[in-house]
């Protein structure tokens, strides 16, 4: 017999953003973290119906997107509430404590943003995941770290303390490892095709006899024994799954950014409960009693309950029903819609659904296109929102990459330095856009929230399908305002994107990309140490003392990079050790070995100082080890073209760059014919740093400064801007030929009779169809009509 609909309970609005994260420890009490920067308990105050009364238990400066909790224990008869968030600290709070008291505990220790949170069933040990690519073990009481858990090469966004001994650990690299609660690496499981964000344990009800659940980016939940073999696998959900919790029927519950939360019975989805929301963050299940909880992007905190008892009256549930009724839903979501083939309302009468939470499109007798949801339990077609077109109020796109887009920003990261393109779909989830374009562009983790907010702040005034449809600002899935990470809600004017842009010409500053994980390169070094040592290459690998001195080189050169580190060098036998690999080691196992030179250029002048055995610079020395002889390994190239690029962060590298440009010109020349795309903007942006420096004194009065600008504008014109088709390569491309215009008086004269300049400009054009190139040609072609 199958079990009863999960209806709802009670419908909690007290916070002022995102809930991120729930918990549900007892029937008497809700715990929900939120991007307001609070931490909220909700107590039981009446059963039937449901009425809960909110108190706030901590409020930070930061928002909080990880909540768990810790059973009573010797001590804590009520138990411990455990939360973290953007300020990197895990704070510990008895339940019923005012939020201006101490915590009974801060855990300091991760880098970054701490965004998964578990504790061990008997209160022993809590289990932390964070940002900087690492999980943490934290001894209940004692409250210091026993462990640190590495070898994760990206956010570890889910943890999963499975039993007393064993930890579980889900990472945005698509790797599920497990660990002993002391730290000791297992075995690691792979077969996720995507980011992993959600783990559960799998009661020993469930059917397949999986230990445990994960989910993520995939939109598929996986279901695995201890040892790494998968039993099961789970359809349904139409996008990123976020949260996994497990029923003490044995049954799963899911959540994610499709809207809904869904309950699997077996291998099948029985029940779709959707939200009128842009995202479902978190949901948890009550081990006594069955009933759940989620947290969602519209602030709100739900909760859901089988027991007709523990059911909110009929009106609550039936606002809740309409208020998914009216939810709007972007065509993106739903693939292409052919209005014209969609079968009329009467479909809904003459047909059933094959599966539950299948979705149908209909044509409305008013031209609409509304979108239906089938429910097993009640045998009917539900509606779940009105499909729209996912535009701006003016209904035009923008071109980019071969896409079109409701906007393409222009994103300045650094004054001075050219803006970074940020594509995005009002049907996004802004969080989730900004963090793409974090991860595409190598940018540190901490702009997170300041490209969320420039994208929320930029589009308020745009709602989904026609702007007389709803006032602006308002929320295109129905709910009460617009998705505003890290904000709260505000009746300031509507900021809009600037009508046009100031001037970018000439470039005046030395571009570079310094961002890195040193950490996952250093484990990365010794792992292929090691593996060159099993093949043989005794004469390339790193004895013990090398590693050392590599281990030692790591804290100075992140606080190089971070400038928080001056006086005297301490990073020369760094060097020294880094450009033994890149000489020695095979082709094969460059990378990492040019990734660190690549920082090392930007560091220190110990880079630029290098000189080999036979007297061979940084430049030599990469000529030598045929780096760019190998078309094959397009990476490799672009990681050495960076380290060119670096070396003019530093006076002494600037000297280098310039002592050495017919060698760096000719390797350089001889790849800009690649395809790779990171490649190209590698190489354009090496020729902005060169425009930079002939532009400067003292080499802006040399004679052979003329020669080298008219060498790059030739390149530039005949190869590098026509045969480009990425926005980005193409702007630093028309960035660096700008510039160079203003080296001398020949400069334009070339430009306009020699190299044909002009029909390079033509050709950017017609290529990438955007505002920023559209700006940086009429700059250029004015400073050629002056000339």
């Amino acid at each position: 017999m199958s079990s009863p609909d999960f209806k709802l309970s009670a419908s909690l609005e007290e916070h002022e953003d995102d809930v991120r994260g729930v918990a549900f420890p007892h029937p008497k009490l809700v715990v929900s973290a939120s991007r307001d920067t609070t931490v909220r308990e909700w107590k039981l105050l009446e059963p039937e119906p449901p009425r809960y009364d909110c108190s706030i238990t901590s409020h930070g400066s930061a928002f909080v997107n990880a909540v768990a909790f810790c059973p009573p224990i010797k001590g804590y008869p009520d138990g411990l509430i455990i939360s973290g968030g953007k300020d990197t600290i895990i704070e510990v709070r008895e339940p019923g404590r005012e939020p201006d008291k101490d915590a009974e505990a801060l855990l300091l220790g991760h880098a970054h943003n701490v965004c998964a949170l578990d504790v061990s069933q008997d209160g022993t040990y809590v289990v932390s995941g964070s940002w900087d690519s690492s999980a943490r073990v934290w001894t209940v009481g004692k409250w210091e770290c026993d462990a640190l858990l590495e070898g994760h090469q990206g956010s570890v966004w889910a943890v999963l303390a499975y039993d007393r001994d064993t930890i579980i650990t889900g990472c945005a690299d698509q790797i599920i490892r497990l660990y002993t609660s002391t730290g000791k690496f297992l075995h690691t499981i792979k077969g996720s095709t995507d980011v992993i964000r959600a783990l559960c344990r799998v009661s020993p009800k469930h059917p397949s006899e999986a230990d445990f659940a994960s989910a993520g980016n995939d939109g598929i939940i996986r279901l695995w024994r201890l040892n790494g073999k998968q039993v099961g696998e789970l359809h349904g959900h139409e996008s990123f799954i976020y949260s996994l919790t497990s029923l003490p029927t044995g049954e799963l519950v899911s959540s994610g950014e499709d809207r809904t939360v869904r309950i699997w019975s077996n291998n099948d989805c029985v029940q779709t409960i959707t939200h009128p929301a842009i995202s479902v963050w978190g949901v948890a299940a009550c081990s006594e009693n069955g009933d759940i909880v989620s947290g969602a992007s519209d602030k709100k905190v739900r909760v859901f309950s089988r027991v007709k008892e523990r059911q909110a009256a009929p009106d609550v549930i039936q606002a809740f029903e309409d208020s998914v009724k009216g939810s709007s839903i972007p065509k993106q979501q739903v693939g292409d819609v052919q209005k014209d083939k969609l079968p009329g309302p009467e479909f809904l009468q003459q047909k059933s659904g094959t599966k539950e939470g299948q979705v149908i499109m209909i044509k409305e007798d008013d031209g609409s296109v509304g979108a239906y949801q089938w429910s097993q339990g009640n045998q009917s077609w539900m509606s779940v929102g009105t499909v729209v077109d996912a535009v701006g109020s003016s209904g035009k796109k923008t071109d980019y990459l071969g896409k079109d887009y409701d906007y393409v920003f222009d994103v300045d990261i650094e004054d001075g330095k050219p803006p970074l393109k940020l594509p995005y779909n009002l049907s996004q989830n802004p969080y989730e856009a900004a963090t793409k374009f974090i991860q595409d562009n190598e940018l540190p983790m901490t702009y997170l929230d300041q490209v969320a907010n420039f994208i929320t702040s930029n589009t308020q005034g745009a709602t989904l399908g026609q702007a007389s449809q709803a006032p602006a600002g308002s929320d295109p899935y129905g709910t009460e305002s617009r998705y505003r990470p890290g904000e709260s809600t505000s009746s300031a004017p509507t900021p809009s994107l600037p009508t046009s842009r100031p001037k970018v010409l000439p470039q005046t500053s030395y571009l570079s990309i310094k961002t890195a994980n040193l950490r996952t390169i250093r484990k990365k070094i010794e792992e292929l140490n090691q593996q060159l040592t099993n093949e043989g290459y005794r004469d390339a690998v790193l004895n013990e003392s090398q590693l050392a001195a590599l281990e030692a080189m790591i804290k100075p050169l992140e606080q190089r990079l971070a400038g928080t580190l001056s006086g005297d060098d301490t990073l020369q036998s760094g060097v020294d050790l880094v450009m033994q690999m890149v000489a020695a080691w095979p082709a094969g196992q460059q990378l990492p070995a040019l990734d660190l030179l690549r920082l090392l250029t930007a560091a220190t002048p110990a880079a630029a100082a290098y000189r080999s055995s036979e007297g061979g610079t940084l430049v030599d020395v990469l000529e030598s080890s045929k780096v760019f002889e190998d078309p094959d390994r397009p990476n490799n190239i672009m990681l050495a073209v960076r380290a060119f690029s670096n070396l003019f962060e530093i006076s002494d590298g600037r000297t280098l760059a310039e002592e050495s440009f017919d060698k760096i010109h000719t390797m350089v020349k001889s790849a800009a014919t690649s395809p790779n795309r990171n490649l190209k903007i590698a190489i354009t942006t090496l020729y902005v740093n060169y425009a930079v420096l002939y532009t400067s004194s003292p080499y802006a009065s040399e004679p052979r400064s003329t020669d080298r600008a008219l060498t790059l504008l030739d390149d530039l014109s005949s190869s590098l801007i026509r045969s480009t088709v990425d926005s980005e390569a193409v702007y630093r491309g028309l960035v660096a030929a700008g510039t160079l215009l203003g080296v001398g008086e020949e400069l334009p004269m070339a430009a306009k009779e020699i190299y044909d300049l002009d029909g390079a400009l033509k050709k950017a054009e017609q290529a990438v169809k955007e505002p920023r190139i559209k700006g940086v040609v009429g700059e250029i072609r004015a400073l050629l009509l002056d000339s």
